[in-house]
């Protein structure tokens, strides 16, 4: 029986935490900065957790490993 390969795509934007849910970087924080408000650029620093939902699915797709 094969193995189920990891989805290459998911393994560069999230990693998982300790208790399983999705952590990954805040959208819109890759260019085009300067017109954004001081706060929406503060709040938009560091990482972001998934939904459960989706924090299921991205686990699926990582065959078990965390990046």
């Amino acid at each position: 029986m094969p193995k189920q390969k990891t989805h290459k795509g998911t393994k560069k934007r999230f990693r998982l935490s300790a208790k399983g849910k999705a952590k990954h970087r805040s959208a819109g924080t890759s260019h085009l900065a300067g017109r954004m408000s001081q706060k929406r650029k503060r709040n938009l620093r560091g990482t972001d957790t998934t939904s459960d939902s989706n924090s299921k699915m991205i686990r699926e797709v990582l065959a078990g490993n965390s990046y």
